[in-house]
Formats: structure tokens, C-alpha cells, sequence
């Protein structure tokens, strides 16, 4: 089984040290990089699994890293690491399509688990996808090559879906017309519990929509449902 190869990205070298020993003990290879300079180093030499992404740094800040690496490397998956408090920071995070955040100060335990959390999700795409794996899902407009991560509009153009979007568009396809609450996507997406203020999964909502709707201010296809969460209001056709 190939070992996953983690990239530590925070200009605070006791921070680099310590998950670098951590993750090391507990079986990953790990580099770890300053700032966004020393990572595009790193990128330009190794594949990485997951990149562990400090939002204050020094240069190109976190969320700019992370708004890059979406569209230059829209396979690798990203943990942010924000300031305790700093609700904006993971929010923008969210949106700009990282696929997980932490507050500092961390128990590297918690980071552990939330690094096996994503990774379950991302190195097992035909798994992860369930029953859909291998098909093309027809919605509205699109077609979701789902072993691809694809969407393809009806003029061929394509989008490719970061795993959290993919992860999210999967349990509407695979529930089309029911409610889903927070609580229940965020544990289909994440597999964790949220807190009464966490607002990952609307922000991830407010992202998918921003790609498959004509007009996100208006959805037609993810409608929100008052008091109950989100619903796929469209039919869903495995195409041939």
C-alpha cells in the first residue's frame, strides 16, 4: 500500500517540526515548506496527497495559495490551519475550496484524524463514490462524469470539481428531491459532527451553486429548504 505523502506549509518552524515528527511517527511521509515559494518547490519535485495550509504567512498568504492551488492542482486536497477566531479566514477558506480547516492552537491528534477523514475521502475515488461509481449522472443542464470528477455542460464544456464539491454534488445526486439537513451532509462529506455555528456546508453549498447554477442568487437546482437544510430539486438520469 503506497504510503501518503503530506505537505506542511506554515512559516512557524516549531509548528513544521512538531507535525512533522507526528505524522512521520503515525506512518506518513511528510516535506514541509515556509511559505508559498518553498511549496511550489516542493510541488514542482513530488505529488502530495494533502497539503496542510497555514492561512497567515509571510508573501502569498494561505487563502491565496489555496485559491491557486484549486485551479492548478484541483486533485490535492487542502487543510487549513486558521487562527482561534478567526471565523472569516475559514469561511473564505471554505469557499475558495479547501477541503477541511482547523483552528490554532491543535492537539495533533485532531489533526491526525481530520488528515484520515479527507484522505479516506480522496484516495478512494470508486468507493467514495458509491453506487455512481463508473457512471455519467445526468442533472438539469449537466453530466457529472463521476470516475472523472467532470461536470460537462450542454456545450461540452468542462469543470473540473474539487473533492469537497464532488463529495457534495454526490449526496444530492444520490438523494435527488430530499431534504438534507447540515448535520446530515456534513456528515456524508466530512464524516464529523458540526458545531451550532459551524457554517462549512453552507459555504460549500454557496460554492457548487456558484458552478451549476445559471443564476446562484436564485437557485433552481439546490434549493434551500426553511428550518430543514438543502434539497437536489431536479430528476436525476444515469446517461447513456
Amino acid at each position: 500500500m503506497r504510503t501518503p505523502n503530506i505537505l506542511i506549509v506554515d512559516d512557524h518552524r516549531e509548528i513544521r517540526d512538531a507535525l512533522t515528527r507526528y505524522l512521520e511517527k503515525n506512518g506518513y511521509r511528510t516535506t514541509a515548506a515556509e511559505n508559498a515559494t518553498s511549496m511550489d518547490t516542493a510541488l514542482s519535485t513530488q505529488q502530495f496527497d494533502l497539503i496542510i495550509l497555514d492561512v497567515m504567512m509571510p508573501g502569498e498568504d494561505g487563502l491565496s495559495v489555496c485559491k491557486r492551488l484549486r485551479f492548478e492542482r484541483p486533485d490535492v486536497a487542502i487543510l487549513m490551519l486558521t487562527a482561534l477566531g478567526e471565523d472569516t479566514d475559514r469561511i473564505i477558506g471554505l469557499e475558495l475550496g479547501a477541503d477541511d480547516y482547523l483552528a490554532k492552537p491543535f492537539n495533533p491528534r485532531e489533526v491526525l484524524a481530520r488528515i484520515k477523514a479527507i484522505l479516506r475521502r480522496t484516495d478512494r475515488p470508486t468507493s467514495a463514490a458509491g453506487g455512481l461509481g463508473g457512471k455519467q449522472m445526468r442533472f438539469g443542464r449537466w453530466r457529472l462524469d463521476v470516475d472523472r470528477r467532470v461536470l460537462v455542460d450542454d456545450n461540452a464544456e468542462e469543470t473540473v470539481l474539487t473533492t469537497a464539491d464532488f463529495q457534495l454534488l454526490l449526496a444530492f445526486l444520490e438523494r435527488p428531491r430530499l431534504v438534507l439537513s447540515r448535520d446530515r451532509l456534513l456528515d456524508l462529506t466530512s464524516g464529523r459532527n458540526g458545531g451550532p455555528f459551524d457554517r462549512a456546508i453552507d459555504n460549500q453549498i454557496s460554492r457548487l451553486r456558484r458552478k451549476i447554477e445559471d443564476d446562484p442568487a436564485n437557485p433552481e437546482l439546490i434549493k434551500t429548504v426553511r428550518g430543514g437544510g438543502y434539497s437536489l430539486m431536479c430528476t436525476v438520469e444515469e446517461d447513456s
